[in-house]
């Protein structure tokens, strides 16, 4: 079990997630489970955590399905997808 994270210490941990992926090139992907995410005093630090992501400009939002496409379609190298 991982000991209870109270809201405010998670952004900096989320921006230095991101900001290294995105440093990178990379994906940044956030899982956030219902039961944990769904409280208030998360919610608002997950506002904190979109706004510095998106005063990037450059980020790409997706689902887990257009990530995959863009991948196959990468490493296929012929765009089209089965």
């Amino acid at each position: 079990m991982r000991p209870y994270t109270p809201p405010r210490e998670l952004i900096p941990l989320w921006r230095d997630e991101f900001d290294a992926a995105h440093s990178e090139g990379g994906l940044f992907q956030l899982t956030m489970h219902p039961h944990i995410i769904g409280h208030r005093s998360r919610i608002v630090v997950l506002e904190e955590l979109l706004d510095h992501i998106s005063a990037r400009g450059d980020v790409w939002y997706a689902t887990h399905a257009q990530v995959a496409r863009y991948v196959w379609q990468k490493a296929s190298g012929n765009g089209t997808i089965p």
